[in-house]
């Protein structure tokens, strides 16, 4: 049977401001209505004969995961959580390892969460060549052909054909100069890595052991030591740590002699980068791609995005990427977006958070938006969906005023359990353990005042907590 494996790991860096290392690019509607990691689930969904999809994220995501499978109605077949990030080799091992347990004759299909597909019937072509493939105990990947010289791709030359659409790799490339992308277009014969893949889940690990045997021995150990929570499986900390940080490509595709590649034109790209997002955009006439409230004079070839909070005007330029969020502001040449991460660089370097999230965070309970922040305060409006609940937890060095302003929340205050309803007030005085909680069927909307020296996310103290985060 045919097993989606999904991996999901990215940090966000790349389409800042949008993209934050708490809420990547995955996870973001970029283009329509579904998130990246959306439109991979039901694309691979649709694939005859394909099971329910494994996801492989890191523990920070696991609530987005979730709630976006539950979004549009698929079922997961595992959620696999990584507690240290070690690259594709091991992350697709625990994978095949998971899969392997239930069905010993599996077939994996991985791919990134992040990448964009439009042609979904030349894609589903391509996969049933590779099946055709995996049967006869190659490990495929998936070749883009070019439509132009890009440098910030690797390779692939493709050898002797094998049938069925497919061919041998002779051999991976590294990211190219442009003389030397130019060079391959005219040749004919390479194609885009684009880091899909499918084989057996049993042929992958045996070409690991042959391979890369520590990774596997470490994949192994970590699936040993999983624990199941909610719908997640943990994954063993000190064992996954121990297995080097290695690709799929350098630890088995680059060294195995089974390798095959199955050339694909499906209107892939990786949205790498916010020129490749207007690269696929649809456009206005003036090669302008607009979203929100943006009004343009004698714009072109430009990307506007303006945030729900104001808008955005535009006269004269051109050849620009602008975009707005809650907390910060991007404007690039188109040709200089690359650079976006050393923006991220020195927001890290300076000690700020606008990299990490955005003023509004999505938690399993709700979200907070952070309103207002001052020396010895900060604002939040916080919304907690039905039936949800706030971690039992304390804080060393802030205190706290609740205003609820729509619906009723249960409050717990050392030891005093208690319902606030809209326009009423409590006070949460510093050290109490305390706990907010909605039982009702409406969303609880209430503003928080927090007010102390310190007033970090991470002076939290939990004490119990139903989303396993205590």
């Amino acid at each position: 049977m045919l097993h989606p494996v999904i991996l999901s790991g990215g940090s966000g860096t790349r389409l800042w401001p949008l993209s934050r290392q708490n809420q990547p690019k995955q996870f973001l509607a970029l283009i329509g209505d579904h998130s990246l990691y959306q439109e991979t689930v039901l694309r691979a969904s649709k694939l005859p004969g394909a099971q329910a999809p494994v996801t492989v994220c890191s523990e920070d995501h696991r609530f987005m995961v979730g709630e976006q499978l539950q979004g549009i109605g698929v079922a997961s077949g595992g959620i696999l959580l990584e507690p240290v990030a070690r690259s594709t080799a091991p992350a697709i091992a625990l994978a095949a390892l998971h899969v392997l347990a239930r069905d010993p004759a599996a077939t994996l299909l991985v791919m990134p969460a992040d990448h964009l597909i439009e042609d979904e019937v030349a894609f589903r072509s391509a996969v049933e060549a590779a099946t055709s493939l995996a049967e006869q105990d190659w490990l495929v990947t998936f070749g883009i052909t070019p439509e132009y010289a890009e440098t910030g791709y690797g390779y692939i030359l493709r050898g002797e054909s094998l049938g069925d659409g497919g061919y041998r790799v002779q051999r991976f490339v590294e990211k190219p100069d442009l003389a030397t992308a130019e060079g391959y277009l005219v040749e004919g014969t390479y194609a885009w890595n684009s880091g899909m893949f499918l084989f057996r889940a049993q042929r992958y690990l045996d070409e690991l052991a042959r391979h890369a045997p520590t990774v596997l021995e470490a994949a192994q150990a970590a699936m040993a030591a999983s624990t199941s929570d909610l719908d997640f499986i943990r994954v063993g900390h000190d064992a996954l740590a121990a297995s080097p940080s290695d690709s799929i490509d350098y630890a088995v595709m680059e060294k195995t002699d089974r390798a095959a590649v199955v050339p694909v034109r499906c209107g892939w790209s990786d949205i790498g980068s916010w020129s490749s997002l207007w690269s696929v955009a649809q456009r206005d006439d003036d090669g302008n791609r607009y979203e929100g409230d943006v009004i343009a004079v004698d714009t072109r070839d430009s990307l506007v995005r303006a945030s729900e909070r104001r808008m955005i005007a535009t006269i004269g330029v051109e050849d620009l990427v602008i975009v707005d969020t809650a907390d910060a502001t991007l404007v690039a040449r188109k040709d200089r977006v690359q650079d976006v991460k050393a923006v991220v660089d020195r927001l890290k370097a300076a000690g700020r958070q606008e990299h990490l999230f955005h003023r509004k965070v999505y938690r399993p309970w709700g979200s907070y938006d952070s309103i207002g922040v001052g020396a010895r305060f900060q604002v939040k409006r916080i919304v907690v969906k039905p039936g949800a609940a706030l971690s039992l937890q304390k804080h060393a060095h802030r205190a706290e005023h609740w205003v609820v302003v729509s619906g009723v929340a249960e409050v717990t205050c050392d030891d005093k359990v208690f319902d606030l309803h809209e326009n009423q007030s409590t006070y949460i005085p510093l050290g109490s353990v305390h706990r907010l909680r909605n039982r009702g069927s409406e969303p609880v909307e209430l503003i928080e005042v927090q007010s102390g020296h310190y007033l970090g996310e991470d002076d939290i103290v939990r004490l119990e907590d139903v989303y396993g985060r205590s």
